[in-house]
């Protein structure tokens, strides 16, 4: 018996009629993807908070990588935790040591309980603001619960168009 079937007691959930065992995430900004391990932060690179994928961003815009629920928005506003099909749940931070910037340049376009979907729009900000203030504009995307994840399939160093190019491919 597996954890969804003994999680609903092995009936059928009316709420999710088929059970989720895969998840395609697509990346939330344009630019261009690369490895956690080539982030210029242990926290991210030594996988301190999880698994996943980071971007270097061409633009200021971050959208949702699938359809989700917004569990978090930090009063910084530099980073957003969803939570997707599944629960799996995503944690997108915005650039390196934002967090200093208390706000500034960024501006959140969704509150925490919304409900997403898959390219829509969470967050501009100013990346020249955090290209001078912010240690870098890398942008970790995290699985901060990974215990649930079977596989991950990233998708790295490759040019990414955001809310359309596939990134992580995770087996529940």
């Amino acid at each position: 018996m597996g954890f969804l079937s003994k999680l609903f007691g092995g009936k059928e959930e009316k709420e999710a009629p088929k059970s989720v065992s895969e998840v395609v995430l697509v990346s939330p900004m344009t630019g261009n993807s690369v490895s956690l391990g080539d982030v210029p932060d242990p926290v991210f690179s030594q996988k301190m908070m999880g698994d996943g994928i980071a971007f270097s961003p061409s633009e200021g815009k971050v959208v949702a990588p699938a359809d989700a629920k917004v569990l978090n928005v930090f009063p910084t506003k530099h980073a957003i935790g969803l939570e997707a099909t599944g629960g799996l749940e995503i944690l997108i931070h915005i650039g390196l040591d934002t967090v200093n910037m208390k706000g500034e340049g960024f501006n959140v376009h969704v509150a925490e309980g919304d409900q997403v979907k898959k390219g829509d729009l969470l967050v501009t900000y100013d990346l020249d603001l955090v290209s001078e203030k912010a240690t870098s504009t890398i942008t970790p995307m995290i699985i901060s619960n990974g215990d649930i994840v079977k596989n991950m399939d990233k998708h790295e160093n490759t040019a990414t168009v955001a809310g359309e190019t596939p990134v992580l491919t995770i087996t529940l």
